[in-house]
Formats: structure tokens, C-alpha cells, sequence
């Protein structure tokens, strides 16, 4: 327990708001989280897993209308409404603050306050931040020890400071009428009731490490971005690091956990994990870009992830690992999810607690959003600078969508601001499935759109002030699109451990060691600089992924001048420069 007179009075506060039966202080020793592991399966919190074919492993279960992230119910409390901007959700911040407390108000009654000091990022690291977190769920507890690193040594790296984050989490009546998700960036402050799934209630994930850290990289001159980190080794034994931002369905943890082609791995060269989801980026003393992963764990989605598509991610949770909202195969107390296998169970418990015959169902066993937490140790590819507390330089930065059209296989930017604005105008096409409708663009700057704490303008600003901190030590900047389709619908690159072919052209680019083409839109790969060797693929479907077709970039930009409108005055003049200049580029 700390000393600390800030984080003490705080806690005072959280126990005559919540009055709670007793207050735990979490001191991440393997002996009082395997007594919390015990009483959660005690009260049916937690079932514990086949020890011998998943060791140390558990399953969850949260109720049926808390099952992911709720975009519609999560806020941004600042003092000024403008400054949340139009891809936020506002609150006035003294307005919120009464009404989560009038909800939060006694409901710790008959329960236990689990305190959490945890760290993002390695404990001691000049990039990493603080947190306290106050729950009372044991899931909570048990996920954040996978989440982040908590216990006494944060507590004793923090000392007298009052450089921390408050985090509340209530859990109420789970009564989504009554759920919030609210994220004050002036006061260091994120409150959470009437929720128990993962995103929305590990606060130190999308609520801290991007949300809050956001506006924290403005006011300090660093970047909390929604991307992974991926450290490229080649046969002489050099490292490079690129940071990638997709949105959600792009193939973002099959990238960062990639297994490069036999042929690469033959001659020596590997593919290192530092992260899968968030980096947090600062100028190093050397003037260069330099990143830590703030997690300490993996929350990927299940369904999907099996031995082809991803085995890293795979064995990753085989032990260790809370599972959320999967099948129970009750024939030999494991797991199962759509996607896993083509064999699944029939005696077994679906995600909902009802008997589940998966050779017969027409009921999905799992849930689409279903989840596991295991730690990154666990990671077969996990990179050996994974607790660096100096993090790793960044050489390249990489956004994605996914575009059926349009966008080519690989472009780099003209310079950084033009990376800026190839950040800023990504987006995923939609598909009839899910909106009627196809090829309509759905847009998320730099797979921030949800996470952004502040205005996305000044989001932009600040990404542009960033490449005037970096000067010419800033990373270059890539786009990528895995997605092309052909006539028939059927995707023209073949995707998962051959983008590892693309990495290798970005990272001879950074060094300087690979031609380019000069396009309106930036540089791409002559075809003969994208190696084919081993892949069932044709010079000519190569190039026609590697052409910009100047009338669709055309009609694209006119779709992102509407989309810059509801930036307004708060759009960077250099971002409005960008697209005039590529609108001429286009025309000539």
C-alpha cells in the first residue's frame, strides 16, 4: 500500500462514494491473484480450464447486452464542447461527474474495492505512465494483471508524484440504460459504470492508453497511437521497427505476429512482436522516434484466430489466458470458437450458459466479439525489447484500409505532412452484408476515430507539429492495402504472411536501398521490386495492384474534401494544402 497523499485522499473519496464491505489493495503477487482466481470460481465469476492442456487458464462469461464496446455511450467531459470535436461524444464535465456519482453512489455496498496501481508500459520507463484503477470485479483484476504490470513496484516508481490516473469502474446493475464510459482529458480522470466487458472496463486499454494519453501526447509533445510494433530482422541480424495503424477487420494482430514466407525464413530472416494494438511514441535523445507497447498483454478477438491464420496469436493463449464468451467443451473442459477448427463440439455450453450442440446448431457457440487475455510473454515472436523501458526506433509508419479499388498494394508519402494526410483520408469500404450498400467509405484517421481524445483537428496539428520536433529524423511513411479485388471478387494479393514481401520494400526504402516510382498520390515499388519468389502470382496482376488510376483518385478526392468539412476551421491549413496539391498532381 502506497504513502502517496494524493492517491491516499482519492481512495478516502472512492470508499464513502462506493461504500464498500472491505478495500483490497492489489500487490501483483501470484499468491493473492491465485486467491482471487479461487474465489471467482467460488461464486461462478470464473470456471477454471483443462489445467493439463490449458494451464493456469479460465472462462468468462458477462452478460448478454455487455459485449463490447459501446462508441454511443462513451464521452469525452471537457470544459469546452469544441474542443471533443464532431467525432466525440461531449459532456459537461461538472454535469457528468454528478450524474456517474449519483449512479456509482453506495454500489460497492455488501462488496469488495480492489485497489490497482498498474503501470503502461515497463515499470520505470520515462515513456510509461501511471494509473490507478478502483473495481469491484475480480474479472477486472485478474485481466489488468494480464493488461498491464501492476503492483508494489509501480506504486514505489510513483512515489510522492501526483503524475497519475484516476480510473473508476463500478459495475451497478450492468443496466445498459445507466451505462457510461466517460473520459475527463483536463482532470486525468476515467469513470466506467453499469459495465463489466473487457474494453469497457480495463480502463488502462483504449480508455487511458488512447483516449487520455492522446490528449496527454499533445500537451507533451508525444503520440499515443492505435498501432502496432513490429521489429523486421534480417539475416545479418539488423533490426528495424515499423509502427502500423489499421482499422478494425484489416488484418492488424495477423501483422504484427507475422510469420514470414519459407523462403525468407530459410535464408534468415524473422518478424518480432514489441506489440499488437497501441504504441506510445516520443522524440529519443538521439532525435529519432522512439516507441513502447504500454500493454503488458494480448485482447484480440477469437473467432478467426486458429492455426493458419495466426498460430502466434494461437499459442499465445495457451495458458495463463482468460477467455471471454466462448464455447465450453464440456468433453474436455476447453474452449472453442467459431473459426478455431472445422470440428466443433457437441456437448458443449455456448457463450450464453445455455447446453450447445455445435455439429447441430444453428446458434453461434461463441460470441462474434468473443475474447482472450493472455500475456505477451506467451508470444512465440515476442521481441526481446519488449520490456526495453527506451522502447525501439521507429524507421517507418504504416496506415491501412481496406479497399476493394482505388488504393494501391504499397505507396510511400512525398514527405511527412503528405503522410499526415495519407493518414488523415484512410478509410474501409463497407460491404453489402453490412450496410446494403457497397463501397461506401467508412472513415477512421489513423484508426483513431474512436479513440481520439480531443478534437481530431488538433489531433492532425499535432501530428504535423510532431514532424516539425522530428525534423529529418522522422520515419517515413507508407499506406498499404492487403484488399484489391479483381473482376471476380477475389482478392488479388494473397494477404497474411506474403505482406512480409511489402514490409521488405518499405524497409529497403528507409535505408535507402530500393527504387520507387513518382505517382500523384507518392511513390510506389517498380513491379520488379516486390520479390514473387515462391508465390503462385503473375507479373501482370502485380502491376495491376502497383497502378493509380487517376480519374477514381480523382473522384476521391472530392469525397475527402466533404469528409474535411466536418473538420472546419480547426482542419490544418497544411492538410487543405495536401489535397490541392494532389487535386493539380491528378489533373496534370
Amino acid at each position: 500500500m502506497t504513502t502517496n497523499k494524493s492517491v491516499l485522499a482519492w481512495i478516502e473519496e472512492m470508499k464513502n462514494l462506493l461504500n464498500p464491505d472491505k478495500v483490497v489493495w492489489i500487490d501483483g503477487s501470484e499468491e493473492q491473484l491465485e486467491a482471487l482466481r479461487k474465489e471467482a470460481c467460488e461464486t461462478g465469476e470464473m470456471i477454471k480450464l483443462n489445467e493439463e492442456k490449458l494451464p493456469g487458464c479460465y472462462l468468462h462469461r458477462t452478460r448478454e447486452n455487455d459485449v463490447a464496446r459501446v462508441e454511443d455511450r462513451t464521452f469525452i467531459c471537457c470544459r469546452d464542447e469544441k474542443d471533443a470535436g464532431p467525432t466525440n461524444n461531449w459532456k459537461n464535465p461538472q454535469e457528468a461527474y454528478q450524474m456517474l456519482f449519483d449512479i456509482a453512489r453506495g454500489s460497492y455496498k455488501g462488496r469488495t474495492m480492489y485497489v490497482i496501481p498498474y503501470s503502461m508500459g515497463p515499470v520505470g520507463s520515462p515513456l510509461a505512465k501511471i494509473g490507478y484503477e478502483v473495481t469491484d470485479s475480480i474479472y477486472v483484476v485478474l485481466n489488468m494483471s494480464i493488461m498491464t504490470r501492476v503492483g508494489t513496484a509501480v506504486e514505489e516508481v510513483l512515489g510522492d508524484s501526483e503524475d497519475w490516473i484516476k480510473g473508476l469502474h463500478a459495475m451497478c446493475d450492468v443496466d445498459p440504460e445507466k451505462r457510461y464510459i466517460c473520459h475527463f482529458p483536463e482532470d486525468n480522470y476515467i469513470i466506467s459504470v453499469n459495465s463489466a466487458y473487457g474494453g469497457n472496463v480495463l480502463l488502462g486499454k483504449k480508455c487511458f492508453a488512447l483516449r487520455i494519453a492522446s490528449y496527454l501526447g499533445k500537451c507533451e509533445n508525444w503520440m499515443a497511437e492505435h498501432m502496432l510494433i513490429l521489429g523486421i530482422e534480417n539475416p545479418q541480424g539488423e533490426i528495424k521497427y515499423v509502427t502500423a495503424a489499421f482499422p478494425s477487420a484489416c488484418g492488424k494482430t495477423n501483422l504484427a505476429m507475422l510469420i514470414p514466407p519459407e523462403s525468407y525464413r530459410n535464408k534468415g530472416y524473422k518478424v518480432w512482436c514489441v506489440g499488437d494494438d497501441i504504441a506510445w511514441m516520443r522524440k529519443g535523445p538521439d532525435g529519432r522516434l522512439w516507441a513502447i507497447n504500454p500493454e503488458n498483454g494480448f485482447f484480440g478477438v477469437a473467432p478467426g484466430t486458429n492455426e493458419k491464420s495466426n498460430p502466434n496469436a494461437l499459442a499465445s493463449t495457451k495458458k495463463g489466458t482468460i477467455f471471454t464468451n466462448v464455447a465450453l467443451n464440456l468433453d474436455d473442459n476447453t474452449v472453442w470458437w467459431e473459426g478455431l477448427d472445422k470440428n466443433p463440439p457437441e456437448h458443449a455450453i455456448d457463450w450464453k450458459g445455455n447446453p450447445w450442440n455445435g455439429k447441430e446448431s444453428t446458434e453461434k457457440g461463441a460470441h462474434p466479439n468473443s475474447r482472450f487475455t493472455a500475456p505477451a510473454k506467451n508470444c512465440p515472436c515476442i521481441s526481446s525489447e519488449f520490456n526495453s523501458t527506451s522502447g525501439v526506433p521507429v524507421s517507418a509508419i504504416i496506415f491501412g484500409g481496406r479497399r476493394a479499388t482505388t488504393t494501391p498494394l504499397v505507396y510511400q508519402s512525398r514527405d511527412w505532412n503528405n503522410g499526415v494526410f495519407v493518414g488523415s483520408i484512410m478509410a474501409s469500404e463497407t460491404t453489402a452484408a453490412a450496410t446494403g450498400a457497397v463501397g461506401v467509405l467508412r472513415h477512421d484517421p489513423m484508426a483513431m476515430k474512436p479513440f481520439c481524445g480531443y478534437h481530431m483537428g488538433d489531433y492532425f496539428g499535432h501530428w504535423i507539429e510532431m514532424g516539425k520536433i522530428l525534423g529529418d529524423k522522422a520515419p517515413k511513411i507508407f499506406n498499404v492495402n492487403w484488399f484489391r479485388l479483381n473482376e471476380d471478387g477475389k482478392f488479388m494479393w494473397p494477404g497474411f504472411g506474403d505482406n512480409f514481401r511489402v514490409l521488405e520494400w518499405i524497409i529497403k526504402r528507409c535505408e535507402g536501398k530500393a527504387d520507387a516510382v513518382e505517382t500523384p498520390i507518392g511513390y510506389l515499388p517498380r513491379p520488379e521490386d516486390i520479390n514473387l519468389e515462391g508465390l503462385d502470382m503473375d507479373m501482370e496482376t502485380l502491376k495491376k495492384i502497383l497502378t493509380v488510376d487517376n480519374e477514381k483518385w480523382t473522384a476521391e478526392t472530392k469525397e475527402i474534401e466533404e469528409y474535411y468539412k466536418i473538420f472546419g476551421d480547426k482542419l490544418p491549413a497544411e492538410l487543405r494544402a495536401e489535397l490541392e496539391g494532389l487535386k493539380e498532381r491528378l489533373a496534370k
